[in-house]
């Protein structure tokens, strides 16, 4: 699964290296960061894509940290390779092959859903960083169950292999040595724009659902996302 990293299937298929979302998912970084009062003085992305993330939390905390990028794929590291500058660095290099390197916080943002062994991934990420941060699709639902095109569609275009509700994902990190610190949902398909006419007809009902009953909105509905802060 991973040559489509490397043979440009991944980047013919999605050309911005979903590089529009990434203020969105550095805003969401930087609230877990901050309510769990972290300091950190180098901060990593392994899988950083086009490294817009990583430009924006760079932009954010200005000269008071170090960024750095990890990316396998050719066509995603020579997007984010431009973005380089004196307190952001990026490796066209697989981070769980590098010892030479530890971080105060590695991130994977929406990374290890792409991974075909996703145990022995995590298990070696966990020794990369004190501070681990997830942002992990949760494609499991009853919506995208019954429907099954969503998780297909998923799978085709953008490489997702493994599915989860916010229970698996937690129980995951947690049975491959992980400590949990802190996680919340985030909501692209409500927050983000031009998510397809789907994603816009249920607005509304996520919006309002999600304020009765949050797990039960994400279990029913979908089109949310768990970031994570863990040991």
């Amino acid at each position: 699964m991973t040559q489509i990293y490397n043979d440009g299937t991944y980047h013919e298929n999605n050309p911005t290296w979903h590089e529009e979302d990434s203020p969105w998912k550095a805003l969401q970084i930087q609230k877990i960061i901050e309510r769990n009062s972290l300091n950190p003085s180098k901060i990593c992305e392994i899988g950083c894509g086009a490294g817009e993330i990583l430009n924006k939390l760079s932009e954010h905390y200005d000269n008071k940290k170090e960024f750095f990028g990890y990316e396998i794929s050719p066509q995603a590291f020579e997007l984010c390779a431009q973005k380089s500058k004196h307190n952001l660095t990026f490796k066209l290099a697989n981070l769980l092959e590098d010892d030479a390197n530890y971080f105060d916080i590695v991130m994977a943002i929406d990374v290890f859903e792409h991974v075909e062994d996703y145990f022995g991934f995590l298990r070696k990420l966990k020794t990369k960083a004190k501070y681990k941060i997830f942002h992990i699709p949760l494609d499991l639902s009853v919506q995208t169950v019954l429907r099954s095109s969503p998780i297909i569609k998923h799978r085709k275009s953008v490489g997702h292999i493994h599915y989860f509700t916010k229970e698996t994902a937690l129980e995951t990190l947690k049975d491959t040595g992980y400590q949990i610190v802190d996680y919340f949902y985030t909501n692209s398909s409500v927050e983000l724009p031009n998510r397809g006419w789907k994603a816009n007809l249920l607005k509304i009902p996520r919006k309002l659902f999600f304020s009765v009953n949050n797990d039960l909105a994400v279990r029913i509905l979908g089109g949310y996302s768990l970031i994570v802060l863990a040991e």
